[in-house]
């Protein structure tokens, strides 16, 4: 199985900085798509931002100027870059990713805790 690890979650101050990493063990070309997701306590989980394989990003409203996902090929590494951190992303935060050759399987990292203090 493929196997997805996050990390760079930690606790910050409002107005604060953090990247956090997903690392994968298998080649981010055999992705269709990735993905950060989020879900805090007693709501729902979210999408964050995805990006194609071409490159192509798409972000939730909440996090638009303020969040940059990217991917690195070559570490097998997919990065989300959270600025200007505000308390209400405080959330575990879950790395997703579709297979390329077949869009009915995903795979789930375990998430990284991000807080955000006011």
């Amino acid at each position: 199985q493929v196997q997805l690890v996050e990390s760079g979650g930690g606790l910050v101050q409002a107005g604060g900085s953090l990247r956090l990493s997903c690392g994968a063990s298998r080649s981010t070309n055999s992705f269709v798509a990735m993905g950060w997701y989020r879900q805090a306590p007693g709501k729902q989980r979210e999408l964050v931002a995805t990006i194609t394989t071409g490159g192509r990003t798409n972000y939730a409203d909440s996090v638009k100027g303020r969040f940059t996902i990217s991917r690195d090929n070559t570490k097998n590494t997919l990065y989300l870059q959270m600025n200007s951190l505000k308390p209400e992303d405080t959330a575990v935060y879950s790395c997703n990713a579709i297979d390329l050759w077949n869009a009915n399987v995903a795979y789930w990292g375990q998430g990284t805790q991000v807080s955000v203090s006011s």
